[in-house]
């Protein structure tokens, strides 16, 4: 009876953690997904979407001058179903992991890196990344949340707390 019992308490503690990682919808910083079409090029962006909670986001929770994973846990991602233009510069076709670094009072660098599979930044290699491309930030009423969207024209943009990082997504 004793063994049974070890068994089962052993079983739970396995199977509790196992089960909580694969419900992601329960985390503070849900997961998201938008999609859209652009020139007939198929777009995907994968992230989490953490809030505001009355805290400074930009140069507080993330810090100026550091690659930031443009989201919450893993680290955001987005596919084109063929090469395309970002504000002109060519990405390829393919799966990326998008990150930002967000400056004070200047232009900000977004980043697609082909390591697009990994938790966070903390594991980020500039030596993978396939493109760069600074765009300038402006500010905007207030999102709570984390929110990415994709326009019919081709416009992309990050919103979240005061700010809005756009850029241009173009057919090659």
């Amino acid at each position: 009876m004793l063994l049974t019992g070890l068994f089962t308490f052993a079983l739970l503690i396995v199977w509790s953690p196992t089960q909580a990682q694969q419900d992601k919808s329960n985390r503070p910083s849900p997961p998201q997904q938008v999609t859209g079409t652009v020139d007939g090029v198929n777009i995907t962006i994968d992230y989490s979407s953490p809030g505001v909670k009355n805290r400074t986001i930009f140069g507080g929770l993330e810090s100026f001058g550091k690659v930031w994973r443009a989201g919450a846990n893993e680290a955001t991602w987005i596919e084109v179903s063929d090469d395309v233009k970002i504000n002109g510069e060519v990405l390829p076709k393919g799966k990326y992991a998008f990150f930002i670094i967000p400056r004070e009072n200047q232009d900000w660098t977004i980043i697609f890196n082909s390591k697009w599979d990994q938790w966070g930044a903390y594991n980020y290699d500039e030596s993978l990344d396939v493109l760069r491309v600074d765009v300038k930030p402006s500010q905007i009423k207030h999102t709570e949340r984390l929110e990415y969207t994709i326009a019919k024209n081709g416009k992309v943009s990050m919103n979240w707390s005061t700010t809005s990082v756009p850029f241009k997504i173009s057919a090659k």
